[in-house]
């Protein structure tokens, strides 16, 4: 029975042989790795496939070195592959190379069965867990999936935010991931839970990072994202490059959202997805008994999280704007963010203010009653006029044949204009 739950995660090898040792000794290894963790026995059991029974019994022996069967060339080695192993991250190719040179004559398989639970090991260690206090963190990652709105698929991107120590999180869906979006997933993420946490952590997006040194940790932020954070008190923490597990909890949060809260449904509109997604969260999500904490969010959170919150009432969201200046062309059509926005024909050739602020885009001329527009999602379209008729005939306000042309009388070609008294007065001579 025991050679069966072995296999479960170890290929079977013969019982007694030196394969054999090391596959037992892998396994004693994975199992002690992750209960040095903090990982409880059942889940140690699940993870690794194998019956909780197993692990205890693991768990109640100590292995130790010099219970292999035969010593190894290796073994005259050990105290330099064990302080060399870490800083090539357990090359085997390159330990080879190098105990060669120190005058190992063994075969390049026995140096990879050597130090195989070495590898494991420190892999299980570096893939720890990371808890947070109640309060202290939250984690935030985008999303996207395709969801059916009447008839018809679209895209739509999920901002998630996940409370590091509670487990609770919030969903809303947006048409892009640009700042405006980030920003106002912010603030409804806040208000949802009632406050927001000290900390931060992100992976690391264009609109929040600009330019990282990983060496010597500086960074170029988007201004305009590090400044609401900083308006709300809420330090930004980011995910070292190529290492996105470190936000694992909204990694999570994130295929739980496509998994649970989308499959099989369909929605009238964005607004529609957003109201069942805010339900979803407060009705199934917060109220499931958690893999890892063995608690339902909702009750963790109000346990203990909640009192160590920031209060969202504390300080107020400010409205995110963005402003610019135009010249008004001459065929009334002010572009902005590519799409093509109408005004009055009297504020052709006038430098105009652009407001543009979350869903608004507001044209100022000077005193006069400003024009708001609903901000297109798009790009490269056009909003038609909905005022008064305008007439774009002319741009010479006196309209008409142009008359006091100097050159015109020396124009090649053009007939000389003469008044009918004139052709009155040639009929008259011809008479005579």
């Amino acid at each position: 029975m025991e050679r069966e739950e072995n296999s479960a995660i170890l290929p079977s090898v013969p019982t007694g042989t030196e394969e054999d040792s090391v596959v037992r000794q892998n396994q004693w290894c994975q199992i002690r790795a992750l209960f040095e963790q903090g990982v409880n026995k059942t889940a140690i059991a699940r993870e690794l496939g194998i019956d909780v029974k197993t692990v205890r019994k693991w768990l109640s022996k100590h292995w130790k070195e010099q219970e292999r069967q035969r010593k190894s060339g290796l073994d005259d080695y050990q105290d330099f592959l064990r302080a060399r192993a870490p800083e090539v991250r357990y090359n085997a190719a390159v330990l080879f190379r190098e105990v060669k040179g120190k005058g190992y004559g063994g075969a390049y398989t026995t140096l990879v069965k050597y130090i195989r639970s070495w590898r494991v090991s420190e892999q299980k260690t570096a893939t720890a867990r990371f808890e947070t206090e109640p309060g202290d963190q939250a984690q935030v990652d985008w999303g996207s999936a395709r969801v059916w709105f009447e008839e018809r698929q679209e895209r739509v991107h999920l901002f998630v935010m996940v409370l590091g120590y509670s487990r609770r999180i919030f969903v809303r869906a947006y048409r892009n991931e640009r700042i405006e979006s980030l920003l106002d997933g912010h603030a409804a993420a806040f208000n949802h839970f009632g406050g927001r946490t000290r900390t931060i952590l992100y992976d690391n997006p264009r609109t929040i990072v600009i330019e990282k040194n990983e060496t010597s940790g500086e960074v170029v932020w988007n201004r305009s994202f590090k400044d609401r954070m900083d308006f709300y008190g809420v330090e930004i923490k980011l995910c070292r490059y190529y290492r996105a597990q470190t936000k694992g909890k909204v990694e999570s949060g994130v295929k739980y959202v496509k998994g649970n809260a989308l499959t099989g449904h369909r929605f009238r509109d964005i607004d529609h997805l957003n109201e069942w997604l805010e339900q979803w969260c407060l009705t199934i999500a917060d109220e499931r008994l958690h893999g890892t904490t063995h608690e339902r969010p909702s009750e963790r959170f109000a346990r203990a999280e909640v009192s160590a919150m920031i209060p969202v009432n504390e300080r107020p969201v400010p409205e995110l704007e963005r402003n610019e200046q135009r010249v008004v062309p001459w065929d009334t059509y002010v572009v902005v963010e590519t799409n093509r926005y109408p005004t009055p024909v009297e504020w052709v050739g006038r430098r105009i203010d652009v407001r543009i602020s979350g869903d608004r885009v507001t044209l100022i001329n000077g005193r006069q009653e400003p024009l708001i527009y609903q901000r297109v999602s798009g790009k490269f379209q056009t909003i038609r006029w909905q005022g008064d008729p305008r007439s774009l005939t002319s741009r010479n306000e006196a309209g008409g044949l142009p008359r006091h042309d100097p050159d015109y009388p020396l124009l090649v070609g053009e007939v000389e204009q003469r008044s009918l008294a004139a052709y009155e007065a040639m009929m008259e001579e011809v008479r005579q």
